[in-house]
């Protein structure tokens, strides 16, 4: 019997990649029209036949709706890396992308979404904290969702979220390993579960090495719409902060300088995210990098099994992420 022709016998023969080949004979940007037609006819001369569809169910099109506030959309560089992980995932899954942005009056008055109410969209993914009257008026249409970078308590829901304990554990570590022991932390705490989750990674770490969490160095960096407020330093400074995102960090980096401080030799600075603002820092952040294709990607996937109505492989999903050193630190 004669041994089936794959795409990567077609590749070495034209002595291209498999990827090559596979656009070509999917019609795909990537290859010119001349290598196009080299790749179709040497298919068609060695006998190539293309794979099957293992299932109908498999490859039948779904369209993913996915949620997120503007408030955090808004010009965060972060959310729109998250939804380009997403939409390549989907993308390599033959699904489509659906994006809608809530504004603020349409979050406050559940206010639902085209999306949803003309049904569009066969599960939903809502990524980024969102008020939880939103959350519970957008499940009650009965469709299989999951929470992206946040989780809430009082709703059983399926999440994917960073490593947020442990990675603010690392930064504080990090900075008591540089013998600093007067910490302390940037981000409002009742704004987002991630900012929490952080928090109590920081204290763990201070706990840990028999130090207590002093209330007057947390510092509140945003107002109850979620928007950056100006920084309060308190009349006694700590050695370092750690912040719970990059731009809270640049923020309080910045407000520092104004008052006379000089980072990392007066004050140190950790961020969290590793994105835009580690970098346009001066001096750069010392950071925590977070993983954000391999949680677009897990978010995808979960969703997925929901919709062949498979069980999840697990609850919530924790993707860990890297430290980064830098010279705020």
């Amino acid at each position: 019997m004669a041994k089936s022709v794959r795409m990567a016998d077609i590749a070495a023969k034209l002595g291209i990649s498999i990827v090559s080949v596979s656009k070509g004979l999917a019609g795909k940007d990537g290859v010119s029209e001349e290598m196009r037609a080299k790749i179709l006819a040497t298919a068609q001369e060695m006998g190539y036949i293309p794979p099957a569809p293992k299932s109908a169910e498999l490859a039948r099109s779904e369209n993913i709706g996915i949620l997120v506030a503007d408030r955090f959309f808004d010009e965060n560089q972060f959310y729109s890396a998250l939804y380009r992980a997403v939409l390549n995932r989907c993308t390599a899954l033959g699904y489509s992308c659906l994006l809608e942005l809530v504004g603020e009056e349409a979050e406050a008055g559940c206010i639902m979404p085209t999306l949803l109410t003309q049904k569009k969209v066969n599960g939903l993914i809502f990524m980024g904290e969102i008020s939880r009257r939103y959350l519970c008026t957008a499940i009650t249409y009965g469709l299989p969702f999951l929470l992206l970078d946040f989780y809430d308590e009082t709703i059983s829901a399926d999440s994917v979220l960073s490593d947020n304990t442990s990675g603010a554990y690392m930064m504080t570590e990090h900075l008591l390993n540089t013998g600093r022991t007067k910490i302390g932390f940037v981000g409002s705490i009742g704004a987002t579960s991630s900012i929490m989750d952080r928090y109590l990674g920081y204290c763990k770490a201070l706990l840990t090495h028999g130090l207590e969490p002093n209330p007057a160095w947390r510092l509140e960096d945003r107002d109850a719409r979620g928007r950056f407020i100006p920084l309060a330093l308190p009349r006694e400074m700590p050695q370092a902060f750690v912040c719970n995102n990059d731009e809270a960090a640049f923020n309080l980096v910045e407000t520092l300088r104004r008052a006379g401080y000089e980072v990392p030799r007066d004050v140190a600075v950790t961020g969290y995210d590793d994105f835009r603002w580690s970098t346009l820092c001066r001096p750069p952040l010392t950071t925590y990098r977070v993983d954000v294709e391999t949680m677009g990607a897990t978010a995808v996937d979960q969703l997925r099994r929901k919709l062949l109505g498979k069980t999840p492989l697990a609850p919530t999903s924790v993707i860990p992420g890297a430290f980064v050193r830098r010279e705020s630190t």
